[in-house]
């Protein structure tokens, strides 16, 4: 008899982002900024020491030290992934079991639902208010009413731009007896993060990137946060070489120029303070939107019945 796929292998579809070699690309929400002529020089210095014959450091030290040391925090709290992606992947795969609830709080990333399914986790969907912003009370009650294992949510929000005050953070957290996963891909944008507390709780995991304001998309650098229960658990659960030397290395020499990547960062801001004005300027002009959000992002959510238009022109 043939081999068959599962039914749940059938339903797989692959994530394919737009590619193709555009001026501009708004869709992938990178930064806009080559790398610095400085960093990339110490980036070839740094590349030349690597011992390519060895494996790289499973705990990757170095990268999480100078991360630690970025954010004002203690290393110890810190395990390095292979983009967050790689980390959302482990979490779900060591902290849940098949028939356990994750609930996501829609529009969200859309990769928290696919890992899940994955693994057997059975994903919850909870919808955002119309202002596509999180209801905090709605998620305390349908994680005690449905007895949910996990919470896994973006702050500030991809694909909407939008950001739930520390405070609201703190008080879901603290409301609920499961585990939360709190992604903070954009938090670089935003003045809400929970990194320098996140030790304090015993059933909170923060994600960070260095996709977005650090510019370092291209390498797949990301970072998770948590006290040293779950950091134990983290390091033991991944891959024990999962953050190659090169990618060590580029992390490393980008996180030791903090002065200029606070440069950079004020420099996407007042970019997307330009774009968010343009895009209400249009909408004013020529009501071609239906909606322009407000954003603590790099990108704005437009909302229009004409986005394959648009697209084309």
């Amino acid at each position: 008899m043939a081999y068959q796929l599962s039914e749940k292998l059938k339903k797989m579809v692959s994530y394919e982002p737009i590619s193709g070699d555009y001026a501009i690309r708004l869709d992938a929400n990178e930064s806009f900024l080559p790398v610095d002529e400085e960093i990339k020089a110490e980036f070839t210095q740094k590349l030349s020491e690597i011992p390519f014959n060895r494996y790289p450091d499973p705990l990757a030290a170095e990268v999480c030290r100078k991360f630690a040391d970025y954010y004002g925090i203690n290393a110890d709290f810190v395990t390095a992934g292979n983009g967050s992606d790689e980390l959302i992947s482990v979490i779900i795969g060591a902290f849940l079991s098949e028939g356990d609830k994750l609930l996501t709080v829609m529009p969200d990333f859309s990769m928290y639902g696919f890992y899940a399914d994955l693994t057997g986790v059975t994903v919850l969907t909870q919808e955002k208010d119309e202002n596509l912003n999180i209801d905090v009370d709605a998620v305390i009650q349908t994680v005690q009413r449905e007895k949910v294992n996990c919470v896994m949510f973006s702050n500030p929000c991809n694909p909407t731009g939008q950001g739930l005050p520390r405070e609201e953070v703190r008080r879901l957290i603290t409301s609920v007896d499961c585990l939360v996963v709190l992604d903070e891909a954009y938090m670089d944008f935003y003045t809400e993060s929970l990194l320098t507390e996140a030790e304090q709780y015993d059933n909170l995991i923060i994600l960070r990137t260095c996709s977005k304001a650090l510019g370092l998309a291209a390498v797949r650098l990301g970072f998770a946060v948590a006290n040293p229960t779950l950091t134990t658990v983290l390091r033991a659960a991944k891959s024990p070489y999962n953050v190659n030397s090169v990618t060590q290395a580029y992390g490393s020499v980008v996180l030791s120029h903090k002065e200029k990547e606070q440069a950079a960062l004020a420099q996407i801001l007042a970019s997307r303070e330009e774009l968010y004005g343009a895009l209400v300027g249009m909408q004013e002009k020529y009501h071609c939107f239906e909606r322009v959000y407000p954003t603590v992002t790099n990108f704005v959510l437009v909302e229009t019945s004409r986005a394959k238009e648009l697209l084309r022109n």
